[in-house]
C-alpha cells in the first residue's frame, strides 16, 4: 500500500481524468475509467453482478443506473446529445481509507446543445451547479469509479414563497 498522501494525489488525478473524459466526449477513456469485473480478478463471463463490485451511477434527475452496461450508455447518450460540456470543479475533498476513496465536490458546469438549424454556432450554454460524490476502488491498473452521484443544487428561484422545497421528494 502506497503512502497516504500519495493515495490521495493518485485519486484526484483519475477524478480529473474522468471529468475531462467528458469534456472531450472520449468514450472509449470513460469506459476505461469505471470499474469492472476483470479489474478484481473476476471472470467477466460467469461472475454474478450481485457478487462482484457493480458500478452505480445518478446523474441529476435521472433513476440509479447499475451494471456497467446501463451506466456507459447513459454517457453515450449523454456525448451524444451535448454538442460543448465543460466542468469547474470546486470544493473537492478526497478521503481515502485502504483501497477505497471518496471524492466531493461542486461540479459548476457550462454546458451547450447542437445548434439552431441553418447555423454553424453553438446552441446556447446553459450553467448548472451540482455536487457529486465519486466513489473509486483500487484496482493492479489504478484507481477505478465505482459509483458516481450527482445531484443538482437549489437556487433560491427554486423555492416558493415559504422559503420551503416544494420538489417531489
Amino acid at each position: 500500500m502506497s503512502a497516504p498522501h500519495i493515495d490521495v494525489e493518485q485519486v484526484e488525478l483519475a477524478n480529473t481524468a474522468f471529468y475531462e473524459a467528458l469534456e472531450q466526449g472520449d468514450f472509449d477513456e470513460l469506459s476505461a475509467l469505471w470499474l469492472s469485473p476483470s479489474d478484481l480478478g473476476v471472470d467477466e463471463e460467469y461472475h454474478d453482478p450481485a457478487d462482484t463490485g457493480v458500478i452505480s451511477c445518478v446523474h441529476p434527475g435521472w433513476p440509479v443506473l447499475t451494471g456497467r452496461g446501463e451506466v456507459l450508455r447513459s454517457y453515450a447518450l449523454i456525448m451524444a446529445n451535448t454538442e460543448y460540456i465543460q466542468f469547474f470543479l470546486t470544493d473537492v475533498h478526497v478521503s481515502v481509507t485502504g483501497d477505497t476513496a471518496l471524492v466531493t465536490c461542486t461540479e459548476n458546469i457550462l454546458s451547450g446543445g447542437p445548434p439552431p438549424e441553418d447555423s454553424d454556432e453553438l446552441g446556447p450554454l446553459v450553467g448548472q451547479l451540482v455536487v457529486a460524490t465519486n466513489l473509486f476502488q483500487r484496482t493492479p491498473a489504478g484507481w477505478k469509479l465505482w459509483s458516481h452521484h450527482a445531484s443538482p443544487v437549489l437556487s433560491e428561484n427554486d423555492e416558493n414563497d415559504t422559503g420551503v422545497d416544494d420538489t417531489p421528494a
